[in-house]
């Protein structure tokens, strides 16, 4: 008898050792092998067509990449440059005869005599009509393998502060922001009404307020970052649940150029934890830039004042075209600071050259690969 429980008991250790030694192997090789890192598409992509950009992006990222955009291709090439013409389309508008700031492309719109914000008529943006176009495509490449299967269809959309702000002029914007925000809200309710939610990622591309948050332009109103903040939280507030919702914060891509260059992390940290506390649902993915000649740790330091939900992902634009030992440097200079965090480009890709987009993406999967 008491030679049978000392047989139960030796047996019962090296059942006990053998799964503790199974499970040190398993911790072993999870903590050896390199990580697959996660990479985002910020959106634009300047392909020929969708069907170019799901293609190549797919084929190359494969499950790298969690939400796949259409490239914003053709006229939607030049982000919110499209816009232009839903604002020279208002009759309750006229064009004024010069710009009022640098970065700005054209002379903004002004009311026209006798017009106020009751004339404004502002109907289809066209973002629902695109997006709804674009996601039969990314369906069918999805069902032919080429788009990952739980992969999401992301629809990249500005802010409606960003064309207000770039095409009309200062002393008609509060009256213009009202009833254009309403109209991409309604672009933004199709969109939520026509696609699957489980199939759907909705990215706000936050640019012009960072501008206003980081003091290079100004604002005709008062309290700008309550007032912009607030109108951030609105924005996601009106994604529904079950659709993901994210931030690119930018610092614009005009020219290829930022209209000023970060000094750290700090301003989209502060922009994210303010966002984020308003907020009355998930975000699910948060996008920040970096320059590429920023591979300090002074750049990356405002990450530890980060506060994200364990549900957020974020995403590092440190991905640039100075080659692998760039990235890989901007990599581990961010890995100091946070410890889990996906990769991308600083922003869209919009105002690269086609030839040069192949190579661009290839960047983002071999630094994904590199672990």
């Amino acid at each position: 008898m008491a030679g049978r429980k000392r047989m139960g008991f030796v047996q019962t250790a090296y059942v006990s050792i053998t799964v503790w030694n199974n499970e040190i192997e398993k911790i072993m090789a999870t903590e050896t092998a390199p990580r697959r890192i996660p990479v985002h598409l910020v959106g634009s992509v300047p392909l020929e067509n969708a069907g170019a950009v799901l293609d190549l992006t797919g084929n190359v990222l494969g499950g790298r990449c969690h939400r796949y955009p259409d490239g914003e291709t053709g006229e939607r090439r030049n982000w919110i440059g499209w816009q232009l013409s839903v604002f020279e389309g208002q009759a309750a508008l006229h064009q004024a005869a010069r710009r009022e700031r640098d970065y700005q492309l054209h002379p903004p719109f002004e009311f026209a005599p006798g017009k106020g914000a009751a004339d404004l008529d502002f109907g289809e943006l066209g973002f629902a009509r695109e997006a709804i176009s674009s996601f039969a495509l990314f369906e069918t490449k999805q069902s032919a393998g080429v788009i990952p299967a739980g992969a999401r269809f992301l629809a990249a959309i500005p802010t409606p502060f960003a064309p207000v702000y770039s095409f009309t002029a200062y002393a008609v914007q509060d009256g213009v922001f009202p009833v254009y925000e309403a109209a991409i809200l309604r672009e933004l309710d199709e969109i939520c009404a026509s696609l699957p939610h489980g199939t759907l990622a909705v990215q706000w591309d936050v640019a012009t307020e960072m501008s206003i948050f980081e003091g290079v332009y100004g604002v005709p109103f008062d309290n700008a970052w309550e007032v912009l903040n607030g109108r951030l939280a609105k924005l996601g507030n009106a994604v529904p649940n079950g659709v993901e919702l994210g931030f690119h914060l930018c610092y614009g891509s005009m020219n290829n150029r930022h209209w000023k260059e970060p000094d750290d992390l700090g301003m989209c940290v502060r922009v994210a934890n303010e966002v984020l506390s308003r907020l009355g649902r998930p975000v699910d993915f948060l996008h920040m830039p970096v320059p590429a000649d920023r591979s300090d740790d002074g750049f990356f330091a405002p990450l530890g004042d980060l506060r994200l939900a364990g549900e957020t992902e974020l995403y590092l634009g440190l991905v640039h075209d100075d080659g692998p030992d760039g990235n890989r440097t901007r990599l581990e200079t961010a890995a100091r600071h946070w410890d889990r965090f996906g990769i991308s480009a600083e922003c869209g890709l919009g105002r690269w050259e086609p030839e040069d987009v192949p190579r661009l993406i290839q960047a983002h999967a071999d630094l994904a690969n590199a672990g």
